[in-house]
């Protein structure tokens, strides 16, 4: 293999663990709100979306600076997500599942309507602080976004990890996930750990989609990529953080090697349904994913 061809190989993989990245912010939204509520959330691309599209009105529409204008985003993202949970969500709780998931979904289709309300359907541009020309490292080009995104992800994922090891919150979180019952009769507000799951879950849906922004434009459809991450999760477990992680990295690379060395030869398209072949091969070797828990049902 030459120089040339290792650095493409290093160069896809690059890029393919920053879309990785942001499909690893989102699957941990899901994994979160599942854990703790046994509720997959539908509405989780949409809790993308919104966040993106705060951020446009911060800093293009407002002239905010960027700082500003991301912060601003993650205290917005927290408090719709407090009052979609207390309106929407908590009078499900204890609902059958299935009602549950309906009305994340119904939830997915009315954030599509409001923005398209707010802000209409066409493309815009986020204005970011990144320079457009793109930081070589070893002869290895890659975009400022990219960049940032891999680092940003990798201090939250820092964050998050302290959170719910050493926090008190995070080890009620840890402890409602585990038996909401026995958490409840321990004196743990089952409620607010509720409450809190879905607003860190929209805060990190809310960073990926304006990392997703900054290298694509702030549109409807983006809320899409909410279900692109739905393979990383089936991958890593529905229950399982480090497995959302590990699981959307997978899966941004696997794509991007799919992109750069098989669409050309099968005529394009290969790409886009990997993640979704991937996530059913996986299904059916290991239908609770790699690091999920093994559920056993006896008869």
């Amino acid at each position: 293999m030459t120089i040339e061809k290792v650095q493409l190989l290093i160069q896809i993989i690059v890029s393919g663990l920053a879309l990785g990245s942001i499909y690893a912010l989102i699957a941990l939204g899901f994994v979160i709100i599942y854990k703790a509520t046994d509720v997959f959330n539908f509405a989780q691309g949409e809790l993308m979306m919104v966040g993106a599209y705060f951020c446009f009105a911060f800093s293009t529409q407002l002239h905010l600076p960027f700082v500003y204008s991301f912060l601003l985003t993650l205290v917005f993202s927290a408090i719709l997500t407090v009052v979609i949970e207390a309106i929407i969500i908590r009078p499900m709780v204890g609902k059958p599942m299935l009602s549950a998931v309906m009305v994340t979904l119904g939830l997915s289709f009315i954030l599509q309507g409001i923005v398209g309300l707010i802000w209409g359907y066409d493309e815009h541009k986020l204005i970011t602080p990144f320079p457009d020309q793109p930081v070589s490292i070893g002869g290895i080009v890659i975009s400022y976004q990219h960049l940032w995104t891999l680092i940003t992800t990798a201090v939250l994922l820092i964050i998050f990890f302290i959170f719910f090891k050493y926090s008190r919150l995070g080890v009620g979180m840890r402890a409602t996930a585990e038996d909401t019952d026995t958490a409840f009769l321990m004196g743990i507000n089952v409620k607010r750990i509720f409450t809190m799951s879905w607003v860190i879950a929209a805060i990190i849906a809310s960073v990926g989609g304006v990392f997703l922004a900054s290298v694509s434009y702030v549109k409807p459809i983006m809320s899409f990529i909410g279900l692109r991450a739905f393979p990383a999760v089936i991958l890593g477990g529905m229950d399982s953080i480090p497995g959302a992680i590990l699981g959307g990295l997978i899966i941004g690379v696997t794509e991007n090697l799919a992109g750069g060395y098989l669409d050309h030869l099968l005529g394009g398209g290969v790409k886009e349904i990997t993640a979704f072949v991937v996530a059913i091969l996986i299904m059916m070797v290991r239908p609770y994913g790699l690091f999920g828990t093994k559920e056993i049902e006896r008869v």
